[in-house]
């Protein structure tokens, strides 16, 4: 049976959680533009991650975690991609893998990894990319045997535990997780994007990994249960949030540059830039737009969790309406976060453009970020929806 990912939550150390995520935001933001600039891994700040406590904020109170719901712990993912979003991402890409332990395994697996976590500080890491088929399961005594490689796996550089995917010689998906030290298996640093630059995404390399079936969260031919198929739709979310926590980022930096230096464009017929029509019709577009993002994003992320509350008793309807408010959510913030980590050079001018500010580190983590899937997917889902009344299909993308 499905059970919600925070079945307890105790408002005592959620109370202190504002203060531990400043302070952790506060630890990236002091390096942010030296660490983007040299890209690699970022042991110190991953440890950083570790220390505040915030690997536990996902997992019930009773066990030890925070107990925090989703609606919550994406919060502390948009808070901290205001000012490191790749460091952000590989905090919620851990809480995602965590969460794929309830939406796809069953009780004993949870409650197993769940502790385990806790009680060795588990960072994890995702090798669990559906599109990517390269990496073949056969089925051996006790498990499975699992040879090829998985691209595009987000903080798997320095993780201890990944979720992985595989298929089976008939393309059948089998969702499984094991440690990053397992026989034979190999985590290639070779992520290499001009943005996120610190995601940890390299490649994972398998060379005949034994999987034992304790471990087999989804075997071949098994579908997710509905609730199961939620698991997309929270990938998503953590997309949408961390594109919103960028464009407030930029949004911030780009508002306190123009209020101190205000210089206003010539001809514009004003003292300062603050005075301009222009200027001001320009910040509120780009305001409107990110406010728009904001509540969308707030709204997809109330839906899902009580869509999540209903475990098995959810169906498909329901699972549908909170595909159609992530789609719409992932539209308004993709266009967003485009459009003001670029039109912020146009408010502030060449002087914006300086290495040692660094704004260009928010339009670059934004292009590369909204290109993990097609923004026309989601509207045609909205569109179709609209139209004709039919309900987004389970996958990889919805």
């Amino acid at each position: 049976m499905n059970q919600p990912l925070a079945p307890e939550t105790d408002a005592a150390p959620l109370a202190e959680l504002a203060t531990v995520v400043d302070r952790l935001a506060a630890t990236l933001a002091a390096t942010a533009v030296a660490r983007d600039a040299a890209g690699g891994h970022a042991a110190a700040e991953r440890q950083a991650i570790r220390d505040s406590g915030l690997l536990s904020l996902s997992l019930p109170a009773q066990l030890g975690g925070w107990g925090a719901d989703w609606v919550t712990v994406l919060a502390v993912v948009r808070r901290l991609a205001q000012v490191d979003s790749a460091l952000a991402h590989v905090l919620a890409f851990h809480h995602l893998q965590l969460a794929t332990l309830v939406l796809y395994g069953n009780a004993e697996q949870r409650q197993r990894h769940w502790r385990d976590t806790l009680r060795h500080g588990r960072f994890w890491g995702n090798a669990l990319n559906p599109l990517d088929t390269r990496l073949l399961a056969t089925e051996t005594a006790g498990g499975w045997l699992l040879h090829g490689t998985k691209g595009y796996a987000s903080g798997s550089v320095g993780a201890d535990w990944l979720t992985i995917s595989a298929h089976s010689a008939d393309q059948q998906l089998l969702v499984g997780v094991a440690p990053a030290t397992a026989a034979g298996l190999h985590v290639q640093a070779d992520w290499d994007s001009f943005g996120q630059r610190q995601t940890d995404s390299g490649s994972v390399r398998f060379e005949h990994v034994f999987l034992p079936a304790a471990d087999v969260l989804l075997p071949p031919g098994q579908p997710p249960s509905v609730a199961g198929s939620l698991r997309t739709g929270l990938a998503q979310l953590v997309l949408v949030n961390l594109y919103v926590g960028i464009a407030e980022g930029a949004w911030a930096q780009g508002l306190d540059r123009l209020r101190a230096h205000p210089r206003p464009w010539l001809g514009s017929g004003v003292a300062s830039a603050l005075d301009d029509p222009v200027q001001q019709h320009r910040v509120g577009q780009l305001r409107v737009q990110l406010r728009a993002a904001q509540l969308a994003a707030d709204d997809a992320a109330r839906q899902w969790q009580c869509a999540h509350g209903r475990g098995d008793a959810l169906r498909f309807e329901h699972r549908g309406d909170v595909a159609l408010a992530i789609s719409e959510a992932k539209v308004l913030a993709h266009r967003a976060v485009l459009a003001i980590t670029n039109d912020v050079f146009e408010l502030l001018g060449a002087s914006a453009t300086s290495q040692r500010l660094a704004l260009d580190r928010f339009w670059r983590n934004a292009r590369v970020h909204t290109l993990h899937d097609p923004l026309d997917i989601k509207l045609r889902e909205l569109g179709r929806h609209t139209l004709t009344g039919a309900w987004p299909e389970p996958s990889s993308y919805a």
